[in-house]
């Protein structure tokens, strides 16, 4: 007998492709397309679950996506701090939403398109993301805050496969979805602009000062969502010699320019932690490699690990580690843990 799974569809490539795999691997395969926003391609999905002969549920998400991701995520552009909309969205609306609607619908699995794989810890009995096959494609560092649950009932089966090779088997295979273009990084700023978004929803961001590291004002800005920690271009100032976004002050509503070498840390804490591989518990002088960002180079550290908080120290020194944004910890290729960088430089902690 075949085992039912249920799909998450959004008419793309990989996620049309997780049907053949799926297929291949003796599943019955159900889809589901969740509505987001207004920009969610439900008629992409449609015509690839037709094509593919594959029934298709659709999942309202837009009032949960709205509470949660954009709201998330215009709170956190006022505070100063940069978020990755996608990592709040895995955990808490679309794999979430999923896993609702599988248990609904009666069905035991839930797959999506994503390159990362699933692992079970034989030795614990803990679930854990793991790095895909692919390193250009790996999404792993998105997946960080899923739950044990979710875990337990996720497939990734495009795992050990490499997107070109996807590509060109959906081209011979005739799929529609083979030549789709890749999907845009905030799926609800589909123009890119999220500063106009945020400030459409939230109001005008007020004018303040640029400052040096002393606190003297050099010129005035455009608002604090209009800048990122390292960043160069596109300050719309001119002091003879180039000058770095190293610090945004929300309350002081300042945005402080520095030599690019106070855009390097070796030091940061993090909060808001979810365990994966790695078990709840304080840790001393934990080693493992860390991402700072999705495109980032992982880094080794030494974290210590107390309650909600991780102290975490470079071995190497890297550039522009932004508040709001996600530290992912991984050994072996597997998310020991990961959590939400609160801060640079304010740790005591040596290594």
């Amino acid at each position: 007998m075949e085992k039912k799974i249920l799909l998450g569809m959004s008419g793309g490539i990989d996620s049309t492709y997780a049907v053949i795999e799926l297929r291949r691997r003796g599943f019955f395969v159900e889809g589901a397309v969740l509505r987001m926003s207004g920009s969610t391609d439900v008629a992409g999905a449609e015509r690839a679950a037709e094509a593919l002969s594959v029934p298709l549920h659709i999942v309202d998400c837009t009032e949960r996506f709205r509470q949660i991701v954009i709201a998330d995520f215009i709170s956190e552009y006022t505070k100063a701090r940069t978020p990755n909309p996608c990592v709040i969205c895995n955990r808490y609306v679309k794999i979430a939403a999923l896993c609702e609607a599988a248990q609904t619908l009666r069905i035991p699995a839930v797959a999506t398109g994503h390159y990362a794989g699933v692992e079970k810890d034989v030795r614990t009995g803990r679930f854990y993301i793991r790095r895909a096959a692919d390193p250009r494609k790996d999404q792993s560092y998105v997946l960080w805050r899923l739950s044990q649950e979710q875990l337990s009932m996720l497939h990734f089966p495009l795992d050990g496969l490499m997107k070109g090779d996807i590509r060109l088997r959906a081209r011979e295979m005739g799929l529609s979805a083979a030549d789709a273009p890749e999907s845009q990084e905030i799926c609800f700023v589909p123009d890119g602009d999220y500063a106009a978004y945020i400030e459409a929803a939230a109001g005008k961001f007020p004018k303040g000062s640029f400052v040096d590291p002393n606190g003297r004002v050099l010129g005035e800005h455009q608002g604090i969502l209009r800048y990122t920690i390292g960043q160069r271009k596109g300050l719309g100032i001119s002091l003879g010699h180039p000058v770095f976004v190293s610090k945004i002050d929300a309350r002081a509503n300042t945005v402080t320019l520095s030599e690019e070498d106070a855009v390097f840390s070796d030091r940061f804490v993090c909060r808001s932690l979810n365990f994966m591989r790695l078990a709840p518990g304080n840790r001393e002088k934990l080693r493992a490699e860390v991402k700072i960002r999705y495109s980032a180079r992982p880094e080794m550290a030494t974290v210590r690990i107390s309650g909600d908080l991780a102290e975490v120290c470079l071995e190497h020194p890297v550039r522009a580690v932004t508040p709001g944004q996600s530290a992912v910890f991984y050994q072996d290729d597997g998310i020991l843990f990961g959590g939400i960088i609160d801060t640079p430089h304010d740790t005591n902690f040596v290594d």
